[in-house]
């Protein structure tokens, strides 16, 4: 099933989140090679396809997991968790319905 991962960022996280991407987005990738990630991709804390140092103020990732323990399992383990990077994260499961 697909799981949507809504992740709030704490403020002037933008340093710390720069220097964990990396690993994020490799997390992401393992997902993409999987087939099993649908989107995923920051929320810019202005309307910018480039928020310099605004920054972002979380993400969205909506991905295909087992079950929602095996979505928060893999949410749990990401750098910008790990690196304190978010202050929240919501897990809900995610029905495609368009496109199709």
């Amino acid at each position: 099933m697909w799981y949507a991962i809504l992740s709030e960022d704490h403020p002037n996280s933008l340093e710390n989140r720069l220097a964990a991407r990396p690993a994020h987005a490799q997390r992401l990738q393992d997902l993409q090679s999987q087939g099993r990630l649908l989107l995923a991709g920051p929320h810019p804390m202005i309307e910018s396809e480039d928020p310099g140092a605004a920054g972002f103020s979380g993400s969205l990732v909506v991905a295909e997991f087992d079950s929602l323990a095996s979505a928060h399992s893999w949410a749990n383990d990401d750098p910008y968790v790990t690196e304190g990077i978010y202050a929240k994260v919501v897990i809900k499961p995610f029905k495609q319905t368009f496109p199709n």
